[in-house]
């Protein structure tokens, strides 16, 4: 069974099909999706959408893009939420300076809080990084070094600097529908250097279809398209993508197995 280590169950159930969405997650092998908080005034629908479904956990946290309005200031409300059984980590959370919706002070106070979170509760957190690789090693490695804790790279697209960095301080790296793109050489290079053991894929539905879905609405299902590209990528076969992964998460955000 696969697991869909990043999607928004809760942008997909305003088509009012998200019954038939985890079920046909489900038919096509995918056993355990986790969903993603972006604002702390929608977790409660997050949360609601894991407590509904079996197989499905979530985070808590604030994307950058809503650091400015909705960002933390301090792990305290985030470590209050992530006491719910179905939470399973924080965030996302990261820099986004290709869009720069929030003022960069304000996403990188966020993310601190986060990983202060995440050391208080022992959860991982799950990093969003797009056009600020240098200023995402930084915050990492200097977090790290004060405390520990666990992080993914989620909807990896970044170069091997990135991906040295992260799998330095013992991070995973997650792969989203990116990776089967025509225009991915430069990414699939990367990824034929990262272990196996440090990998997860994942769909960030409804966003990012992989081919051959390019194009339509992206759901939990298809993030079998993204394995089998990443099965060929590291010589492995499907099943053992799969099974790796799967042990992977499971590792990662121990508390979903627990």
């Amino acid at each position: 069974m696969l697991v869909d280590s990043h999607c928004h169950l809760d942008y997909l159930e305003k088509d009012e099909d998200l019954d038939e969405v985890v079920a046909r997650a489900h038919r096509a092998g995918v056993g355990t999706l986790l969903t993603i908080c972006t604002k702390l005034s929608e977790f409660g629908t997050v949360r609601a959408i894991a407590e509904r479904f079996e197989g499905v956990f979530c985070s808590v946290g604030v994307h950058p893009h809503e650091a400015e309005g909705e960002g933390v200031r301090d792990a305290a409300r985030l470590v209050e939420l992530a006491g719910h059984p179905k939470v399973v980590g924080l965030g996302e959370t990261g820099l986004d300076f290709y869009y720069e919706h929030s003022p960069r002070a304000a996403q990188e106070t966020s993310f601190r809080a986060h990983i202060e979170a995440a050391r208080a509760t022992g959860l991982p957190v799950i990093v969003h990084s797009r056009d600020a690789d240098e200023d995402t090693v930084r915050i990492l490695q200097e977090e790290h070094a004060r405390d520990p804790f666990g992080a993914v790279i989620h909807c990896f697209t970044a170069g091997p600097e990135l991906a040295r960095a992260a799998l330095d301080l013992g991070f995973y790296i997650s792969l989203a529908g990116i990776v089967t793109f025509k225009k991915a050489e430069a990414l699939c290079e990367t990824v034929r250097q990262v272990p196996l053991e440090r990998l997860l894929v994942e769909t960030d539905a409804p966003y990012l279809a992989p081919v051959p879905k390019r194009g339509k609405r992206n759901e939990p299902a298809f993030v079998v398209h993204t394995a089998e590209k990443l099965a060929e990528i590291k010589g492995v076969t499907a099943d053992e993508l799969a099974r790796v992964t799967t042990e992977n998460f499971h590792r990662l955000f121990a508390k979903a197995g627990a």
